[in-house]
């Protein structure tokens, strides 16, 4: 029997001074049987990072056709195409031909990804590239409650998330283009 996709209702306060965002946004995401707390959280921090009213999350992992995250023209050309984790530079490459900017937030343990894939497509000019920290990431996904509440505030490139456990902050680092 296939084990069945975990609903999360996320209430998110987003405060975005960079860009002058300023919404609540409430909505259900599904987390993957074999997504990690860690991977839902980078969705969550992808979706408040490039936060616009046509964002929407991708079915990721079960369909390898779709992104984690992207942005669609009403004519339904893709125009964002939002990718977590470390997908090799076949996935990469194949990615940035079918939108017209891709973005990608790496986590983990990057130093031989960086060497091994990313050094392989700088020639992609559609892509950019953000490492989110692990510490903090660590600290924000641990024991993520299935009600998520946080108030995220972006000043300056760096994210404020506020939760039950108090305060995190995560310095992304640009590994390609920017934001």
């Amino acid at each position: 029997m296939a084990l069945s996709a975990t609903p999360y209702k996320a209430d998110i306060s987003l405060t975005d001074l960079d860009r002058g965002v300023y919404e609540t946004l409430r909505f259900t995401v599904a987390r993957h049987p074999s997504e990690t707390e860690e991977r839902l959280a980078v969705r969550l921090l992808g979706y408040v990072i490039w936060y616009n009213e046509r964002l929407s999350f991708g079915r990721g992992l079960s369909d390898v056709e779709e992104p984690s995250l992207w942005e669609k023209s009403l004519d339904d050309r893709i125009l964002h195409w939002i990718e977590v984790g470390q997908p090799d530079s076949d996935r990469l490459v194949w990615c940035s031909r079918r939108c017209e900017k891709l973005s990608l937030l790496a986590y983990g343990n990057l130093r031989v990804w960086t060497t091994k894939v990313l050094d392989g497509v700088r020639h992609l000019k559609n892509l950019n590239v953000a490492a989110v920290p692990q510490e903090p990431l660590e600290a924000l996904a641990k024991d993520l409650p299935r009600s998520i509440n946080w108030t995220v505030m972006i000043s300056e490139g760096t994210i404020f998330v506020t939760d039950e456990n108090g305060q995190h902050e995560l310095q992304l680092e640009w590994l390609m283009g920017e934001r």
